[in-house]
């Protein structure tokens, strides 16, 4: 899958998106990034321990799959911003902030379509 494509056509999908990243699984931003312009609410060192935070969420929402389901998304709300986190291949998270005005339900479903339209013509 191209991701830094991946995280490009995200930032399309709306102004008020100000994060794409794709995070490994030891926590390292491996593309995409802030949103041009934009100025980090975070240091780097806590967007590492925030990185961090996702991986281990993220791994405890799965281990419950067996009974619930794998999880597809994860969305926190915080008083400045919202954070979003879906899994991609090979253990690796798309990680997103938006504004706090964004529809996001929209904003997850369409994310969700266009990782599934890059992962489709990965594979032809």
């Amino acid at each position: 899958m191209d991701y830094d494509r991946l995280c490009l056509d995200i930032f399309k999908l709306d102004s008020r998106i100000r994060f794409v990243g794709v995070c490994n699984n030891s926590g390292e931003i491996i593309h995409g990034g802030l949103r041009e312009g934009l100025t980090n609410l975070l240091t780097p060192d806590e967007v590492k321990r925030s990185n961090l935070l996702a991986l281990e969420r993220w791994r405890l929402f799965n281990a419950l799959a067996p009974k619930t389901g794998k999880v597809r998304y994860a969305m926190e709300e915080y008083q400045k911003i919202k954070q979003y986190t879906i899994g991609l291949e090979n253990d690796h998270l798309l990680l997103m902030s938006t504004e706090m005005n964004v529809d996001q339900v929209r904003i997850i479903e369409d994310t969700i379509k266009l990782i599934i339209s890059h992962y489709v013509k990965d594979c032809l």
